[in-house]
């Protein structure tokens, strides 16, 4: 015997998630509220053993030979026997496996001659590790992240989600106030889809379809049914159906990136199903991301583990919410929330960007590394080409963040690395780049080209930072009396320079008459003992005050 767990899943959601056009039912005669706990193999040249609600595929027999071991399993408490059975066999054969089934009160299954047992017995235990792992229903088992994705799909879509596993129960759904459908609110209430529903999706080839390929299915509205158009993704690994997510319409129509959003959510959905299933922790990857990029973990080893290549180009986007500052205790929870929200976003998007793309939440920011990206040539391609399709999901990202999800979000795009090995480059630039924008809020989405400037700015006051000895004392001094007298001195000089030493110009950026900024220049001079008319003066005056008054942020490490 293969399977001992004492739970598993219901006949009914085996038979669904199995189809007709593998297995049949030939006879239940205690109908299909039966669980079936694991499943067991049953050779020709053995004898039945001891079975504890099993499902047990006799192999190897047909006819009265499989009869024999089929009757022998049931005595030995099987729940359920499946055997090979030609559609074209005889009556007297079937209604053999009927009077089989009245005696014993097991169920009886007929499987398609074609089919291969090892595929079955593998697709039934997908199955039963799915149930098992849900549990009765979505609050006894299943992640809050399912649960937070729905939400996320559902705000991308403009539609309402459901998340299901390869049995059609229901794992996590949206919340909506919209107009659900019966086929919605009965799958929602049974925590599975409801029989006649599913057979008749199954009837137009919906699962046949989801089980095909990587295609977004669509379900057209069936109002007499009371059915509302739908579309539908399955959850995949390689060839492995785990589950499918599924959008019905509401009062408004589905957005026209709905299908991307799908393709995005059911390649991160996959990588949630198989954690939870194996027993592994949710953020493993993420860690070693975060490791990776803060250089605690080495991209080699880092590569392996996700199944990257070391030497194909990779970039890193940061991306942060406008309104960091948390509000204290009491707004820490509030903003936790908002940059899950974003965080869920990412993925999703990157996910359908690129499939070996990673996210992680780190601090007050979000980083997605988009490895493997693939090289270009020819005139105009190369990195550069790299870049402008990543800046521009960086901006369909936080322009859907505003709409969708009503965050406020910038981001910042490092520069195409070589390979992974060098990919801490690209964090780190940025991480500088995402700085400069955070701080100024007049852009959402950067490059190092958009605000170079003002990086090596910033890289200059970080090393006067280092060096406390590089001073001016006489700026220190003009510092020091500003801030006893709260005279606008200070703000008066910077402004003077940020107009390039145009006092006019300086005037209107301080809503202040021109004499009165000339009036300040001059008492600056004296406080301080400076010459405003010296360019060397007045650039490192310059310098010292950006740096003393943060008015530009120095790079943080």
């Amino acid at each position: 015997m293969d399977e001992t767990a004492p739970a598993g899943a219901g006949m009914r959601q085996l038979l669904l998630a199995l189809g007709e056009p593998v297995i049949d039912l030939v006879a239940a005669p205690g109908g299909l509220d039966a669980e079936i706990s694991g499943v067991a193999i049953l050779d020709a040249d053995e004898e039945a053993e001891t079975y504890h609600a099993d499902l047990v595929l006799v192999i190897g027999a047909r006819g009265r030979r499989a009869l024999r071991l089929a009757r022998a399993a049931a005595h030995r408490g099987a729940a359920a026997v499946a055997v090979k059975v030609d559609p074209q066999a005889p009556d007297e054969d079937r209604q053999a496996l009927k009077d089989l089934a009245d005696d014993t009160g097991v169920v009886v299954l007929g499987v398609r001659p074609d089919r291969p047992w090892t595929g079955i017995d593998a697709h039934v235990r997908e199955v039963l590790a799915d149930a098992r792992w849900a549990g009765p229903g979505p609050e006894a088992g299943q992640p809050a992240d399912l649960f937070a994705l729905a939400e996320t799909v559902a705000a991308l879509t403009g539609g309402i989600v459901t998340i299901e596993d390869s049995a059609n129960r229901v794992l996590a759904y949206s919340r909506s106030d919209d107009e659900v459908d019966e086929l919605r609110r009965r799958s929602i209430l049974g925590r599975e889809g409801p029989a006649p529903f599913l057979a008749l999706l199954r009837q137009w080839g919906v699962y046949e379809q989801l089980r095909a390929g990587n295609q977004v299915v669509h379900v057209d509205a069936n109002p007499q049914r009371g059915i509302r158009r739908r579309l539908a993704i399955g959850i995949r690994i390689d060839e492995q159906l785990l589950g499918s997510i599924w959008v019905q319409e509401g009062r408004e129509k589905l957005a026209d990136t709905a299908e991307s959003a799908l393709i995005g959510a059911a390649r991160t959905a996959a990588l949630l199903l198989v954690r939870h299933r194996t027993g592994g922790p949710v953020d493993l990857e993420e860690a070693l991301l975060t490791r990776m990029l803060e250089g605690h973990v080495d991209p080699r080893t880092f590569a392996a583990r996700i199944g990257a290549d070391l030497t194909k180009p990779a970039v890193v986007v940061a991306f942060a919410l406008r309104d960091t500052a948390g509000g204290g205790e009491a707004g820490r929870p509030a903003f936790e929330l908002r940059r899950a929200e974003l965080t869920h976003l990412v993925s999703v998007h990157a996910a359908a960007f690129r499939r070996r793309a990673l996210v992680a939440g780190t601090g007050s920011r979000v980083y997605m590394l988009l490895p493997g990206l693939p090289e270009q040539s020819g005139a105009g391609a190369g990195a550069g080409a790299g870049a402008a399709a990543v800046t521009g999901l960086a901006q369909e990202i936080v322009r859907t963040a505003g709409q969708r999800l009503r965050l406020e979000a910038c981001a910042a795009v490092g520069s195409v690395a070589e390979g992974l090995d060098t990919i801490a480059e690209s964090k780190s630039e940025a991480d500088r780049v995402l700085d400069i924008i955070a701080a100024r809020g007049e852009r959402s989405v950067a490059t190092i080209d958009d605000v170079r400037s003002e990086v090596l700015v910033g890289d200059v006051l970080a090393l006067l930072a280092r060096h406390p000895k590089l001073r001016d004392p006489r700026i220190t001094a003009l510092l020091a009396h500003d801030e006893e007298h709260d005279s606008g001195l200070v703000p008066s000089v910077l402004a003077y320079f940020a107009a390039q030493c145009n006092t006019r110009a300086a005037a209107r950026l301080l809503h202040v008459h021109t004499n009165t900024l000339r009036y300040r220049l001059k008492r600056a001079e004296t406080v301080g003992g400076i010459d405003l008319t010296d360019a060397r003066q007045c650039l490192f005056a310059h310098l010292q005050l950006l740096l003393e008054t943060r008015a530009l942020p120095v790079p943080r490490g």
